[in-house]
Protein backbone atom coordinates (compact mmCIF):
# COMPACT_ATOMS: atom_id res chain seq x y z
CA UNK A 1 0.00 0.00 0.00
CA UNK A 2 2.62 2.51 -1.14
CA UNK A 3 0.13 5.32 -1.82
CA UNK A 4 -1.67 5.38 1.53
CA UNK A 5 -3.12 8.81 2.44
CA UNK A 6 -2.65 10.05 -1.13
CA UNK A 7 -5.30 11.30 -3.52
CA UNK A 8 -5.28 10.62 -7.26
CA UNK A 9 -7.34 12.07 -10.09
CA UNK A 10 -7.52 9.87 -13.20
CA UNK A 11 -9.28 11.35 -16.22
CA UNK A 12 -11.11 9.02 -18.57
CA UNK A 13 -11.19 6.30 -15.92
CA UNK A 14 -14.52 4.68 -16.72
CA UNK A 15 -12.99 1.93 -18.86
CA UNK A 16 -9.93 0.68 -20.72
CA UNK A 17 -6.51 1.99 -19.75
CA UNK A 18 -8.00 4.64 -17.45
CA UNK A 19 -9.93 2.03 -15.48
CA UNK A 20 -6.84 -0.14 -15.13
CA UNK A 21 -4.83 2.85 -13.88
CA UNK A 22 -7.53 3.79 -11.37
CA UNK A 23 -7.66 0.23 -10.06
CA UNK A 24 -3.88 0.02 -9.77
CA UNK A 25 -3.56 3.29 -7.84
CA UNK A 26 -6.43 2.31 -5.54
CA UNK A 27 -4.84 -1.08 -4.92
CA UNK A 28 -1.70 0.78 -3.90
CA UNK A 29 -3.71 2.71 -1.30
CA UNK A 30 -4.74 5.97 -3.00
CA UNK A 31 -8.19 7.52 -2.83
CA UNK A 32 -9.02 7.67 -6.54
CA UNK A 33 -11.25 10.22 -8.25
CA UNK A 34 -12.71 8.43 -11.27
CA UNK A 35 -13.42 11.02 -13.94
CA UNK A 36 -15.73 10.20 -16.84
CA UNK A 37 -17.18 12.14 -19.72
CA UNK A 38 -20.55 10.52 -20.38
CA UNK A 39 -20.77 6.84 -19.41
CA UNK A 40 -21.92 6.95 -15.78
CA UNK A 41 -22.64 3.22 -15.68
CA UNK A 42 -19.08 2.36 -16.69
CA UNK A 43 -17.64 4.87 -14.21
CA UNK A 44 -19.68 3.44 -11.35
CA UNK A 45 -18.51 -0.02 -12.37
CA UNK A 46 -14.91 1.18 -12.00
CA UNK A 47 -15.73 2.51 -8.52
CA UNK A 48 -17.47 -0.74 -7.62
CA UNK A 49 -14.49 -2.84 -8.74
CA UNK A 50 -12.17 -0.69 -6.63
CA UNK A 51 -14.39 -0.88 -3.55
CA UNK A 52 -14.88 -4.64 -3.86
CA UNK A 53 -11.09 -4.98 -3.79
CA UNK A 54 -10.93 -2.93 -0.58
CA UNK A 55 -10.03 0.42 -2.15
CA UNK A 56 -11.58 3.89 -2.03
CA UNK A 57 -12.92 5.85 -5.00
CA UNK A 58 -15.68 8.12 -6.20
CA UNK A 59 -16.78 9.20 -9.67
CA UNK A 60 -17.23 12.69 -11.13
CA UNK A 61 -18.61 13.68 -14.52
CA UNK A 62 -17.16 16.41 -16.72
CA UNK A 63 -17.26 16.44 -20.50
CA UNK A 64 -13.90 17.63 -21.78
CA UNK A 65 -13.43 19.78 -24.85
CA UNK A 66 -16.39 22.05 -24.08
CA UNK A 67 -16.56 25.49 -22.42
CA UNK A 68 -15.93 25.44 -18.65
CA UNK A 69 -14.84 21.79 -18.75
CA UNK A 70 -12.02 22.26 -16.24
CA UNK A 71 -14.28 24.28 -13.93
CA UNK A 72 -16.83 21.46 -13.94
CA UNK A 73 -14.16 18.83 -13.32
CA UNK A 74 -12.62 20.58 -10.34
CA UNK A 75 -15.94 21.61 -8.81
CA UNK A 76 -16.94 17.94 -8.73
CA UNK A 77 -13.57 16.81 -7.43
CA UNK A 78 -13.41 19.44 -4.69
CA UNK A 79 -16.97 18.70 -3.51
CA UNK A 80 -16.22 14.99 -3.37
CA UNK A 81 -12.97 15.47 -1.48
CA UNK A 82 -14.53 17.80 1.10
CA UNK A 83 -17.26 15.26 1.72
CA UNK A 84 -14.84 12.36 2.18
CA UNK A 85 -11.71 13.89 3.66
CA UNK A 86 -12.64 17.42 4.73
CA UNK A 87 -9.83 18.94 2.67
CA UNK A 88 -8.98 19.53 -0.97
CA UNK A 89 -5.48 18.27 -1.70
CA UNK A 90 -4.16 16.29 -4.65
CA UNK A 91 -1.07 14.11 -4.85
CA UNK A 92 -1.35 12.41 -8.24
CA UNK A 93 -2.83 13.58 -11.54
CA UNK A 94 -3.14 11.18 -14.46
CA UNK A 95 -4.21 12.85 -17.70
CA UNK A 96 -5.57 9.84 -19.57
CA UNK A 97 -8.80 10.99 -21.23
CA UNK A 98 -8.56 11.26 -25.02
CA UNK A 99 -10.56 11.11 -28.20
CA UNK A 100 -9.75 10.09 -31.74
CA UNK A 101 -9.93 12.27 -34.85
CA UNK A 102 -11.39 10.49 -37.87
CA UNK A 103 -9.90 11.43 -41.17
CA UNK A 104 -6.66 11.35 -43.12
CA UNK A 105 -4.83 14.36 -44.53
CA UNK A 106 -7.35 14.33 -47.37
CA UNK A 107 -10.47 14.20 -45.22
CA UNK A 108 -9.75 15.72 -41.78
CA UNK A 109 -11.96 18.75 -41.09
CA UNK A 110 -11.17 21.86 -39.04
CA UNK A 111 -13.98 20.92 -36.65
CA UNK A 112 -12.56 17.44 -36.00
CA UNK A 113 -9.07 18.88 -35.61
CA UNK A 114 -10.22 21.45 -33.06
CA UNK A 115 -12.13 18.84 -31.08
CA UNK A 116 -9.26 16.36 -30.80
CA UNK A 117 -6.88 19.10 -29.68
CA UNK A 118 -9.43 20.44 -27.19
CA UNK A 119 -9.72 17.05 -25.47
CA UNK A 120 -6.25 15.57 -25.96
CA UNK A 121 -4.02 18.65 -25.59
CA UNK A 122 -5.83 21.69 -24.20
CA UNK A 123 -7.61 19.79 -21.41
CA UNK A 124 -4.45 18.16 -19.97
CA UNK A 125 -2.66 21.52 -19.98
CA UNK A 126 -5.36 23.40 -18.09
CA UNK A 127 -6.18 20.48 -15.80
CA UNK A 128 -2.52 20.48 -14.76
CA UNK A 129 -2.62 24.25 -14.33
CA UNK A 130 -5.63 23.97 -12.01
CA UNK A 131 -4.21 20.97 -10.16
CA UNK A 132 -0.81 22.42 -9.28
CA UNK A 133 -2.02 24.84 -6.54
CA UNK A 134 -3.81 21.90 -4.90
CA UNK A 135 -0.88 19.51 -5.24
CA UNK A 136 1.46 18.66 -2.43
CA UNK A 137 5.19 19.08 -3.01
CA UNK A 138 6.54 15.77 -4.24
CA UNK A 139 3.39 15.15 -6.25
CA UNK A 140 3.08 13.30 -9.52
CA UNK A 141 1.70 14.26 -12.93
CA UNK A 142 1.51 11.47 -15.49
CA UNK A 143 0.23 12.06 -19.02
CA UNK A 144 -0.86 9.23 -21.30
CA UNK A 145 0.24 9.81 -24.87
CA UNK A 146 0.61 7.29 -27.71
CA UNK A 147 3.18 5.40 -29.73
CA UNK A 148 1.47 7.07 -32.70
CA UNK A 149 3.81 10.00 -32.09
CA UNK A 150 6.74 7.96 -33.47
CA UNK A 151 4.89 5.85 -36.07
CA UNK A 152 3.50 7.23 -39.32
CA UNK A 153 -0.22 6.39 -39.15
CA UNK A 154 -3.13 7.85 -41.12
CA UNK A 155 -4.69 9.45 -38.01
CA UNK A 156 -2.62 12.60 -38.40
CA UNK A 157 -4.48 14.99 -36.07
CA UNK A 158 -4.60 12.42 -33.24
CA UNK A 159 -0.84 11.83 -33.48
CA UNK A 160 -0.19 15.60 -33.58
CA UNK A 161 -2.30 16.13 -30.46
CA UNK A 162 -0.37 13.45 -28.59
CA UNK A 163 3.01 14.78 -29.75
CA UNK A 164 2.02 18.06 -28.09
CA UNK A 165 1.35 16.12 -24.87
CA UNK A 166 4.92 14.80 -25.01
CA UNK A 167 6.20 18.38 -25.18
CA UNK A 168 3.90 19.39 -22.34
CA UNK A 169 5.41 16.73 -20.10
CA UNK A 170 9.02 17.76 -20.64
CA UNK A 171 8.36 21.47 -20.31
CA UNK A 172 6.15 21.14 -17.25
CA UNK A 173 8.65 18.84 -15.54
CA UNK A 174 11.29 21.54 -15.80
CA UNK A 175 8.91 24.17 -14.42
CA UNK A 176 7.72 22.29 -11.33
CA UNK A 177 10.78 20.23 -10.43
CA UNK A 178 11.74 22.79 -7.79
CA UNK A 179 8.76 21.52 -5.80
CA UNK A 180 9.82 17.90 -6.15
CA UNK A 181 6.88 17.25 -8.48
CA UNK A 182 7.66 14.79 -11.26
CA UNK A 183 6.00 14.91 -14.67
CA UNK A 184 6.25 11.99 -17.07
CA UNK A 185 4.51 10.74 -20.18
CA UNK A 186 3.60 7.12 -20.94
CA UNK A 187 3.07 6.07 -24.56
CA UNK A 188 1.07 2.88 -25.10
CA UNK A 189 0.97 1.03 -28.39
CA UNK A 190 -2.09 -0.85 -29.67
CA UNK A 191 -3.88 -2.07 -26.54
CA UNK A 192 -6.90 -4.35 -26.22
CA UNK A 193 -9.60 -1.94 -25.03
CA UNK A 194 -13.01 -0.64 -26.08
CA UNK A 195 -11.17 2.10 -27.96
CA UNK A 196 -9.84 -0.55 -30.35
CA UNK A 197 -12.93 -2.62 -31.16
CA UNK A 198 -11.32 -3.95 -34.32
CA UNK A 199 -8.93 -5.91 -32.12
CA UNK A 200 -11.34 -7.44 -29.62
CA UNK A 201 -12.40 -10.98 -30.44
CA UNK A 202 -10.44 -10.84 -33.69
CA UNK A 203 -7.58 -13.37 -33.59
CA UNK A 204 -6.30 -12.31 -37.01
CA UNK A 205 -6.04 -8.65 -35.98
CA UNK A 206 -4.40 -9.59 -32.69
CA UNK A 207 -1.88 -11.76 -34.51
CA UNK A 208 -1.05 -8.85 -36.81
CA UNK A 209 -0.52 -6.50 -33.84
CA UNK A 210 1.56 -9.06 -31.95
CA UNK A 211 3.80 -9.64 -34.96
CA UNK A 212 4.77 -5.95 -35.01
CA UNK A 213 5.90 -5.97 -31.36
CA UNK A 214 9.30 -7.00 -30.04
CA UNK A 215 7.36 -8.83 -27.32
CA UNK A 216 4.94 -10.75 -29.55
CA UNK A 217 1.58 -10.26 -27.89
CA UNK A 218 -1.18 -7.67 -27.71
CA UNK A 219 -0.93 -4.99 -25.04
CA UNK A 220 -3.34 -5.07 -22.09
CA UNK A 221 -4.53 -2.10 -20.00
CA UNK A 222 -2.75 -3.49 -16.95
CA UNK A 223 0.58 -3.28 -18.82
CA UNK A 224 0.17 0.49 -18.94
CA UNK A 225 -1.29 0.77 -15.44
CA UNK A 226 1.75 -0.89 -13.89
CA UNK A 227 4.08 1.66 -15.47
CA UNK A 228 1.88 4.48 -14.16
CA UNK A 229 1.86 2.82 -10.74
CA UNK A 230 5.65 2.91 -10.64
CA UNK A 231 5.82 6.56 -11.70
CA UNK A 232 3.20 7.51 -9.10
CA UNK A 233 5.07 5.78 -6.28
CA UNK A 234 8.07 6.85 -4.23
CA UNK A 235 10.15 4.53 -6.42
CA UNK A 236 9.61 6.96 -9.31
CA UNK A 237 10.85 10.00 -7.41
CA UNK A 238 13.99 10.51 -9.57
CA UNK A 239 12.33 10.05 -12.97
CA UNK A 240 10.93 13.20 -14.54
CA UNK A 241 10.55 14.82 -17.93
CA UNK A 242 10.59 11.44 -19.64
CA UNK A 243 8.52 9.91 -22.43
CA UNK A 244 8.31 6.24 -21.49
CA UNK A 245 7.35 3.82 -24.23
CA UNK A 246 5.03 1.12 -22.89
CA UNK A 247 4.18 -0.61 -26.15
CA UNK A 248 5.99 -3.94 -25.94
CA UNK A 249 8.46 -2.62 -28.51
CA UNK A 250 5.90 -1.72 -31.17
CA UNK A 251 7.52 -1.35 -34.60
CA UNK A 252 11.09 -1.33 -33.29
CA UNK A 253 12.26 -2.98 -36.49
CA UNK A 254 12.12 -6.18 -38.56
CA UNK A 255 12.35 -9.52 -36.79
CA UNK A 256 15.38 -11.58 -37.71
Amino acid sequence: MTLNSRTALVTGASRGIGRAIARRLAADGALVIVHYGSNETAAQETVSLIEKAGGNAFAIRAELGVPADVDTLFAGMEAGLRKRTGKVRLDILVNNAATGAPGTIESITPEAFDQVFAVNTKAPLFIAQRALPLMNDGGRIINVSSAATRIALPELAYAMSKAAVNVLGRTLANAVGVRGITVNTVTPGPTETDANPWMRGNPQAQKMVASSNAIPRVGQPEDIADVVGFLASDAGRWVTGQVIDASGGCFLGPHM
